[in-house]
């Protein structure tokens, strides 16, 4: 029996949920950096309030986890600004039934914030060593609803489509032709395009009877949408 506790003492202590010390800096983060905005969608709060930011960035700026910015997480990469993981996926307009695409895992954080709300994600990160270490990340938060995969995101992931929604969180200059062909009838994509840093936008893409519509929201600065070149 003795054993059996401290088995079970020890798993939670490593899925980062015995003790939370940031969870009043997360309280915070929600009140002053989402609810004061506009962000209002009562799912994607929950799932901000919810979801350990600071197991999602390197252990050496974990104090900053909670902080009004984008952190970097390693190969030139980036964790998305609180606020802007809250927008993209309130603008999403997610249900509980919804499959998820994500382009770019980074360090996992916004799929587990997606998982929170959705029936299923699937996420793709073309850079190796941030995708495996994403992956066990998120296995062990013990989240079984997300599918990862190392690869180009451009072409999607088209054995799993169609998508009712598709997030994508690194900036293009066109949108890639093959995640709106994965788009399911009636889904969203959220992605930044644009042709330099200082001029992309967030654009909300719907497919209503087969057609694209395209809606600018607001002005973004996102890392470059990484090819694979071989």
């Amino acid at each position: 029996m003795k054993k059996i506790i401290t088995f079970i003492v020890c798993f939670v202590y490593m899925t980062g949920f015995a003790q939370d010390d940031f969870a009043e800096e997360r309280k915070q983060m929600v009140k002053t950096q989402l609810e004061a905005r506009d962000i209002t969608d009562p799912a994607t709060l929950q799932a901000m309030l919810k979801v350990p930011r600071h197991l999602f960035v390197p252990e050496k700026i974990k104090k900053y986890a909670y902080r009004d910015g984008a952190l970097p997480i390693g190969n030139d990469q980036t964790i998305s600004q609180p606020y802007i993981v809250a927008y993209m996926t309130q603008a999403l307009q997610l249900k509980p039934q919804d499959k998820v695409l994500e382009i770019g895992t980074g360090s996992g954080y916004q799929a587990a914030v997606l998982a929170e709300i959705v029936d299923s994600v699937y996420t793709i990160e073309i850079v190796k060593p941030l995708g495996i270490i994403a992956d066990k990340l998120l296995k062990r938060l013990g989240y079984t609803n997300i599918y990862t995969r190392i690869g180009d995101g451009y072409h999607g992931w088209p054995e799993q489509a169609p998508f009712d929604a598709i997030i994508v969180t690194a900036a293009v200059q066109e949108i890639p032709p093959k995640l709106l062909e994965q788009l399911g009838e009636g889904g969203r994509m959220i992605i930044p395009v644009g042709e330099t840093r200082v001029q992309r936008n967030l654009i909300l893409a719907t497919k209503k009877d087969g057609k694209i519509n395209r809606k600018k929201l607001i002005p973004v600065v996102f890392v470059p949408f990484t090819r694979d070149k071989n």
